[in-house]
């Protein structure tokens, strides 16, 4: 089970996060949703290791992960928001070395990566330079990456970026099937159609502060609401977009002098 325990961070002074805490237990997908600044990237970033909270911490079957980062980064695979790949290896080629990376033998990497990429469409491209690769092409090594060894943990920051509606479908099953083999799995997205479809829990964040830990269904009953988006737009006091839409179009026409 992952736990964050009252974390804290900030920058120069300025709250990025304050007090986050929440669960996510095995066989549960949970979605971590808030406004662009809300401090999602943050918390995600505490939870990976790779920024240390002020106050806080994070635990990983009950042990502090600061205490042996190494084993609990084994036992994760994340897909950033923002894909950074070597784009001069091939796709094969990248998963050859994170692979390596993570200590598997060289049979091992070459049956999953030649699987994984088979499975999800890029056979073909296996042996082309990732330069050459679509975002939703990148998207989907970038998902092979963090499931090749493997993980007891998952996180997905936007993983439906770029894919095309055949790949969305697929990974969506796959969440389902993921969770259903007792993995944890952190769900962050802005597309809050698919988080109300396969997440058992939703988290909600805003000025760096967790306003709501419940299913969607019990989100939407307590507000009196018919969707997520209609939820989720009330508890982060989302401005009236209609109107701002209407304003920026009169903008938009106001006639030059």
């Amino acid at each position: 089970m992952l736990e964050l325990e009252h974390l804290y961070r900030s920058y120069r002074g300025i709250p990025a996060i304050e007090d986050v805490s929440f669960k996510v237990a095995p066989g549960e997908i949970v979605g971590f949703l808030g406004p662009n600044g809300a401090g999602k990237s943050t918390t995600v970033k505490i939870i990976t290791g790779m920024l240390r909270p002020n106050d806080g911490r994070v635990l990983f079957d009950g042990r502090d992960i600061r205490h042996d980062m190494i084993a609990f980064r084994a036992r994760i695979g994340y897909v950033p928001e923002d894909a950074h790949l070597y784009t001069y290896l091939s796709g094969l080629e990248y998963l050859q070395l994170v692979g390596r990376l993570r200590g598997m033998s060289e049979e091992l990497i070459e049956a999953k990566a030649t699987g994984l990429l088979r499975l999800l469409q890029l056979e073909s491209w296996q042996h082309s330079p990732i330069s050459v690769y679509s975002k939703g092409m990148r998207q989907r090594v970038l998902i092979a990456a963090a499931l090749l060894h493997d993980p007891a943990l998952l996180i997905f920051d936007e993983p439906l970026s770029g894919l095309d509606v055949v790949s969305s479908r697929l990974f969506k099953d796959l969440l389902e099937l993921l969770a259903a083999q007792g993995k944890a799995v952190l769900y962050i997205s802005h597309v809050l159609e698919t988080v109300e479809q396969v997440c058992s829990r939703v988290v909600v964040i805003a000025k760096g502060r967790i306003l709501a830990d419940a299913p969607p269904t019990e989100l939407k009953r307590v507000m009196s609401l018919h969707s997520l988006e209609s939820a989720f737009a009330q508890l982060v006091q989302q401005p009236d977009t209609i109107s701002t839409a209407r304003e920026i179009v009169e903008v938009m026409q106001i006639a030059h002098g």
